[in-house]
């Protein structure tokens, strides 16, 4: 007995929750060869306010964990990936049109930079901040703290970028304690929707990621031009005009971190892209 097959609509991941855009718009996801994958949300202006409501409110309670903790939440993803690895490396087979060896390797290479990021959880501290060196009957120690909400534009890249690229900006950003609202890779969304999924049932808080779908063409400038983001990493935003992207963000006073050629690898420079230095000054002990 034959029967029709359930398309699945992928939806937004803002705050914990799945919800359709607001305007009620879906695009359809197809393989490169134009056949029909899914429906994704298409998100507006109003989810990228939404959403950055959402990165808001969690900033408080991510920031204030330990970085012990936050690692651990890290490599919890990794485990919940690793769990679910087939299904993701169907869903870029799809998407992208690449062997399964090749996604295969995407999804390891995702994993990996999860647990990467992980391990540096507790121990950036030690690298980016200092004890410095005064003269005078006091002491002063630099430590590094989160930027807050961080808009991000996910590599666009035709192939090994829709799960690989999300992971590879998405973690360095929420390791020491930002929030992120994510804009996904365009054409091939299903696995970073997956990825919410993921999230959703980890120990990660609702709306320390938040996960758009759509054009960033449309989305970009009103979180670029946004007084409550604090920085944005334009990655994926080569083919925009990333220029006034730039300008917009410089009228609220928010970071920057410019575009680069493929997918940004793993670094402690990466890391230190969203963070501030607060120094902090006190007196000895005088016998």
């Amino acid at each position: 007995m034959s029967r029709l097959t359930v398309p699945k609509t992928y939806k937004l991941y803002v705050g914990g929750k799945f919800p359709r855009s607001e305007s009620g718009r879906t695009y359809e996801v197809a393989t490169p060869k134009g056949a029909f994958l899914a429906n994704a949300a298409q998100a507006s202006r109003k989810d990228a306010r939404d959403a950055v409501v959402a990165a808001r409110s969690a900033v408080g309670g991510w920031a204030g964990a330990t970085g012990y903790n936050r690692g651990q939440v890290l490599y919890r993803i990794a485990e919940l990936l690793e769990g679910r690895r087939a299904q993701f490396v169907d869903e870029i087979v799809q998407s992208e049109g690449v062997s399964a060896t090749a996604a295969g390797a995407q999804v390891d290479a995702a994993i990996d930079v999860w647990v990467w990021y992980a391990g540096w959880a507790d121990k950036y501290a030690q690298v980016a901040g200092n004890a410095n060196p005064v003269a005078g009957p006091y002491f002063n120690i630099s430590v590094p703290e989160p930027t807050g909400v961080v808009a991000i534009i996910a590599p666009q890249q035709a192939t090994g970028a829709s799960l690989l690229g999300l992971a590879a900006v998405v973690a360095p950003a929420i390791l020491t304690g930002n929030t992120v609202v994510v804009v996904a890779h365009e054409r091939a969304p299903l696995s970073a929707i997956s990825l919410g999924e993921v999230l959703a049932t980890s120990d990660v808080p609702g709306g320390v990621v938040n996960i758009l779908t759509g054009s960033p063409a449309e989305i970009a400038p009103w979180l670029a031009a946004h007084a409550d983001v604090n920085a944005l990493e334009l990655a994926g935003a080569g083919d925009l005009e990333w220029v006034d992207l730039q300008i917009a963000a410089a009228e609220t006073l928010t970071r920057v971190l410019q575009p680069e050629p493929g997918i940004p690898s793993p670094s402690l420079d990466r890391i230190g892209a969203f963070i501030e230095i607060k120094t902090v000054w006190h007196t000895k002990a005088m016998r």
